[in-house]
């Protein structure tokens, strides 16, 4: 089981690191690996489970997160209308994505990061991503709204990026161009 001591802290290399694509089809191995991802995100949104295992609330993780710089993200989240989304996902691909973009007006956090870091993270509005899903199957999925938001956050994991390097340095709160506001 995936606790809070085993997700790195921001400044450790590997979340600057490019990930590894997983060979497909995924060894056992990995995909126990991306099932305990997404039962630690179910688990750290459980009140009597996060307090339990001390779990900081989640809702998406990469596997360089855990110290493991391979192709994995899992995401457990309720959209704007209330309806629970979870994905599995090796080797996911944005594969093309809107002009317009969005933000979330509460900025946006990080397992890795233990500091609240302020100010507007321009993301895409619509993606389009592509991946394989914890069974093997091929997955074409087209996002919008806050479920974009978090599988750009948990690619960019994948690429070594951090949320706080999108943000404007010189004006944080500077409302992104043609941005779609997320509460």
């Amino acid at each position: 089981m995936i606790t809070m001591k085993d997700i790195i802290r921001d400044g450790h290399p590997t979340l600057r690191q490019t990930a590894k694509e997983v060979p497909l089809p995924a060894s056992d191995e990995d995909k126990q690996i991306l099932q305990e991802m997404v039962e630690y995100l179910k688990n750290s949104q459980d009140p009597e489970l996060a307090e339990k295992y001390d779990l900081r609330p989640g809702i998406g993780l990469a596997a360089p997160q855990i110290n493991i710089s391979k192709r994995m993200i899992a995401v457990h989240v309720e959209d704007e209308k209330g309806k629970q989304h979870t994905y599995a996902l090796f080797n996911p691909k944005i594969v093309s994505h809107s002009v317009e973009r969005s933000y979330l007006t509460s900025g946006e956090g990080c397992l890795s990061v233990d500091r609240s870091i302020p100010g507007y993270v321009p993301r895409y509005a619509r993606i389009r991503v592509k991946a394989t899903d914890i069974d093997g199957n091929e997955v074409d999925l087209r996002l919008k709204g806050l479920l974009s938001i978090v599988f750009q956050h948990e690619i960019d994991h994948l690429n070594g990026i951090m949320f706080y390097d999108h943000i404007d340095q010189e004006n944080p709160f500077k409302v992104p161009e043609n941005a779609i506001p997320i509460e």
